[in-house]
C-alpha cells in the first residue's frame, strides 16, 4: 500500500505528463467557441483553365490580315481558343527557316500548293484523313478542290480563299453600243475578234511585262488552254513533269495561244507590244474613248490597275472564258488560292481547322469584297457585290477546277524557264526548241 506521501508524488507526476501530451499535440477536444471570420482558413481558389492559343503564319498582310483576323473571332468567342495570326511578305523564304530550325507554326495558309508539297515530302505536315472524314470534306468541297490539296495520298491541307483567273474583260458601254454578244464557245469568241477587227479595232490587249516576273501572264493563258483541250489527268501530268513540254498536247495549247498573239489584226500595238506593255497597264486601252480594244483576259485582281474613275459591272464587266472543247472539256476554271496546312497535332488546332473548312470561316472578309470562297457551304447572298456573286457562280459552275501550273511547278520551272520561254516564244523563237529547253531545267529526281 503507497504511503500518502508517494501517493502524492503520483498524483503530481500524472498531472504534469496530462500537459505535456497535450503540449505536444495528442488529441484534444474540439473548441468551445468558433473562431472568428480572421482566423477562418480561406478557401483554395479553383486552378484556372490553360489558355488555348493556335498560331497560324501566312502571306496575308495589311488589310488582308486584318480582314482574316476578323474572320476569325466568331470562332474565338464561341470557343475560347485564341487564334495569334501572324504574316509577312517574305513568308516563302521564313516559313522554311521555321521548319529548318524546329520551330514550325501550328497552321500556316500556303499561297502556293507546290512549296507546300516539298513539306509533304519531307514529312513536316499532317494527314488530314486523319482528322477529317471523307464525307465531310466531300460535303465542304468540290471533288476538284480535294483533289487538288492530296499530295503523295495525304490531304495537306484544306482551301480557304480562291482567286479566279478564267475571264475576260470588255467595256460595257461601247461593246453593247457596237451590238457585240458574249460569245459561249472560243470559235464565237474568234468570230467577235474577226467582227472588231473588220469594224476597225483590234479585240485584244495583251501585255506581259512584270520585271523580273516576265512572261507568267503567257503562262496563265496555257494553263487556261491546257484545261480546255485536254483531261484534267494531262494538266496534272504536265505540272508535275510525267507530260513533256515538248509533247503534242502542251505545244497544241502553243499555237492555239499563238493563233490569237500572232495576228497583227487582233492585238493592239501588235506583237512587239506584247513583251513591252506591263501586264498591269495592258487594260488601260479599253477605257480609252473610243475604245483602242475590246478584250482583255485577266484574273479577279485586275480591277486593281483599272483607272480610278471605272466601275466594275458599269463601265467594265467580264465573262467566263468559252470552252474549246464545250462536250469534252465544259467549263474549266483556272484558279490561285490559299490552303492551310496543320503542322501541329492538338485537339484546339484540329478545332482551327475544322472551323477553316467552313463557309462560315470566310464570312467577315468576304463581305468586305474581293474575296472568292471555295467551300460548298458559302450562300451567294453573302457576296456584297454582283461582281462578287458572279466570281463564285463561275466557281460553283466549274467542271473541273486547276490551280495555277506554274505554281505547281519546282521553281527552277514555273518561275524560270516556262516564264523565259514564254518570252522567247512571242520574240520569235521556234516552238519546239522553246519547250527542249523548258523540259530541259527540269530537276532530277533526287
Amino acid at each position: 500500500m503507497l504511503s500518502n506521501r508517494k501517493l502524492w508524488q503520483v498524483l503530481c507526476l500524472l498531472v504534469a505528463l496530462s500537459f505535456v501530451v497535450a503540449a505536444c499535440g495528442g488529441t484534444t477536444s474540439a473548441p468551445t467557441e468558433a473562431p472568428s471570420e480572421e482566423e477562418q482558413p480561406a478557401e483554395e481558389e479553383p486552378a484556372e483553365e490553360e489558355e488555348k492559343v493556335v498560331t497560324i503564319f501566312g502571306a496575308f498582310v495589311d488589310e488582308d490580315a486584318r480582314r482574316f483576323e476578323a474572320s476569325m473571332e466568331p470562332f474565338e468567342e464561341e470557343t475560347g481558343i485564341e487564334v495569334e495570326y501572324e504574316g509577312s511578305g517574305d513568308f516563302e523564304t521564313l516559313i522554311l527557316v521555321r521548319l529548318e530550325g524546329n520551330d514550325p507554326p501550328d497552321i500556316a495558309a500556303h499561297p502556293q500548293p507546290g512549296l507546300l508539297q516539298n513539306f509533304v515530302e519531307q514529312g513536316h505536315v499532317m494527314d488530314l484523313n486523319d482528322w477529317f472524314e471523307e464525307d465531310y470534306l466531300q460535303q465542304q468541297y468540290q471533288q476538284s478542290w480535294l483533289d487538288l490539296a492530296t499530295m503523295d495520298d495525304q490531304m495537306a491541307g484544306v482551301w480557304y480563299r480562291a482567286s479566279v483567273k478564267s475571264l475576260v474583260w470588255y467595256p460595257v458601254p461601247e461593246f453593247s453600243e457596237a451590238g457585240y454578244e458574249i460569245p459561249e464557245t472560243w470559235d464565237e469568241m474568234l468570230a467577235l475578234s474577226d467582227q472588231m477587227a473588220a469594224d476597225g479595232t483590234p479585240p485584244w490587249c495583251i501585255g506581259i511585262e512584270s520585271s523580273g516576273a516576265t512572261g507568267w501572264v503567257a503562262t496563265d493563258w496555257m494553263e487556261d488552254i491546257m484545261l480546255r483541250t485536254q483531261p484534267a489527268d494531262k494538266y496534272d501530268q504536265w505540272t508535275t513533269g510525267e507530260l513533256d513540254f515538248n509533247s503534242p498536247e502542251v505545244k497544241n495549247a502553243a499555237e492555239i495561244m499563238g493563233n490569237i498573239w500572232f495576228n497583227e489584226d487582233y492585238v493592239y500595238g501588235g506583237t512587239a507590244a506584247i513583251l513591252t506593255t506591263p501586264f498591269g497597264d495592258a487594260p488601260t486601252p479599253m477605257f480609252d474613248q473610243p475604245p483602242s480594244c475590246f478584250l482583255h483576259r485577266q484574273a479577279s485582281f485586275i480591277p486593281a490597275f483599272f483607272p480610278d474613275d471605272v466601275t466594275v459591272g458599269e463601265d467594265v464587266d467580264f465573262f467566263y472564258l468559252p470552252p474549246i472543247e464545250p462536250e469534252e472539256h465544259p467549263r474549266p476554271v483556272l484558279v490561285a488560292g490559299d490552303l492551310f496546312a496543320a503542322y501541329r497535332d492538338r485537339p484546339e488546332v484540329r478545332q482551327v481547322m475544322e472551323y477553316l473548312t467552313t463557309g462560315e470561316s470566310t464570312k467577315a472578309w468576304l463581305q468586305s469584297g474581293g474575296f472568292v470562297s471555295p467551300h460548298e457551304d458559302t450562300p451567294l447572298d453573302w457576296y456584297p457585290t454582283e461582281t462578287d456573286r458572279k466570281y463564285a457562280e463561275i466557281l460553283s459552275e466549274a467542271s473541273v477546277v486547276r490551280f495555277d501550273g506554274s505554281d505547281l511547278m519546282p521553281g527552277a520551272v514555273g518561275a524560270g524557264s516556262f516564264w523565259q520561254g514564254m518570252v522567247d516564244y512571242v520574240n520569235g523563237e521556234d516552238l519546239d526548241s522553246v519547250m527542249q529547253d523548258i523540259d530541259a531545267s527540269w530537276p532530277e529526281e533526287e
